[in-house]
């Protein structure tokens, strides 16, 4: 199991990123735009189409941080980090879903998606956002 934050932007994610980078001396190991999912996914907006749909950076110690523009959810500043869990069994993750929704409230069904695995996100009874995934 890993945990990593993630961050989201307002249209403003590629520039952090590579202030980030600069600044901890890491790696943009990827960078997926909007444009770059399958075509019958989801309808994006003209306007987010070359934004960063999720990119990650490498750095230190093994230290892995994940990013994003916001796209059709919108933009709240100082809702904009996730905790991220990643779990590769697929029946664990669901397990730690369904206990960290216990109180809370879900904001997308744990549930397949086009990247592979299964993948959900929830606001937990603390107020704390979660991202968590499960990939084959």
């Amino acid at each position: 199991m890993k945990l990593n934050p993630y961050l989201n932007f307002d249209g403003n994610c590629e520039e952090a990123i590579n202030f980030y980078a600069d600044v901890l001396a890491g790696e943009i190991k990827m960078l997926m735009r909007f444009d770059q999912m399958p075509p019958d996914t989801c309808k994006i907006d003209d306007s987010l189409k070359d934004k960063v749909m999720h990119a990650t950076l490498e750095f230190g110690d093994g230290n892995t941080m994940l990013f994003s523009d916001s796209g059709a959810s919108g933009f709240v500043q100082g809702t904009n980090a996730h905790m991220s869990l990643n779990i590769p069994e697929e029946e664990e993750a669901e397990k730690v879903f369904m206990s960290l929704l216990e109180g809370g409230t879900e904001t997308m069904p744990f549930g397949p998606v086009f990247w592979g695995g299964k993948f959900g996100m929830l606001t937990d009874k603390f107020g704390i956002q979660w991202m968590v995934s499960s990939v084959h």
